[in-house]
């Protein structure tokens, strides 16, 4: 089994006022929480059990997965003050009890095939330390952009800049190496920020895939709009 660790407990201010009163991870989707939709999609394709880092409306949180199908799969970490998505990672890498495990920020979107996901991980090239999901996305200047050598690894990161040279965007679910784990716990342990103090390091040494599925953010109001009108996976 691989494990997961799902990142959920932002403010969602850029989806304000839908997030004034439930929690982004908790914004329906057609009619199904966002969080649900992942917990299912990841189940379905034998990742589990699951630990979800909570801040913004935690309670809510609380008592949905309590509610769900879900809550023996569950591990709940509450922070009173958020760690940064790297600092969440790097204070429970023990969840991952020494295997490779997966890092998902699960604000979008996502019905990706993670099955996929974890065999392009397996066959990925022997330098590589991590895998990184990416997809194509509309509008490039909002997304950090990869580009790619010939074998689908990261050679260059473009962080939503103004004309970025291509629409590969990173999607921000990893599956992080034992080897990687080490050195998070090693040299990089008092790091706050994954997309900016981690994966620059690495350039050169992070497979990709990427999925041909729905991939959206759905962090502005036009862009949850958008998600609730789409077709689906």
């Amino acid at each position: 089994m691989t494990r997961a660790i799902l990142l959920a407990g932002g403010l969602g201010t850029r989806l304000r006022p839908l997030t004034n009163t439930i929690p982004k991870c908790l914004v329906p989707i057609k009619g199904q929480p966002l969080l649900d939709i992942w917990l299912e999609n990841l189940t379905r394709a034998g990742i589990s059990p699951f630990l979800v880092n909570t801040h913004y409306l935690a309670e809510q949180v609380k008592a949905y997965i309590q509610s769900s199908s879900y809550q023996d799969q569950v591990r709940l970490v509450h922070e009173p003050k958020l760690r940064g998505t790297a600092g969440t990672l790097i204070a429970n890498l023990g969840f991952f009890e020494g295997e490779d495990g997966m890092l998902i920020h699960a604000d979008n979107y996502c019905m990706a095939d993670f099955q996929a996901f974890v065999h392009a991980h397996r066959q990925r090239p022997s330098e590589c330390l991590m895998t990184m999901m990416t997809f194509r996305t509309d509008d490039p200047t909002s997304c950090g952009i990869v580009e790619l050598d010939e074998r689908g690894v990261v050679v260059r990161f473009h962080e939503k800049v103004a004309s970025p040279p291509g629409d590969l965007a990173n999607g921000a679910i990893y599956l992080l190496s034992r080897e990687l784990m080490r050195v998070l716990a090693t040299d990089l342990r008092t790091v706050n920020d994954f997309s900016t103090e981690v994966l620059h390091q690495f350039v050169g040494r992070i497979y990709t895939h990427q999925t041909s599925r729905v991939f959206m953010d759905v962090g502005t109001p036009a862009a949850y709009e958008k998600a609730n009108k789409s077709a689906g996976a």
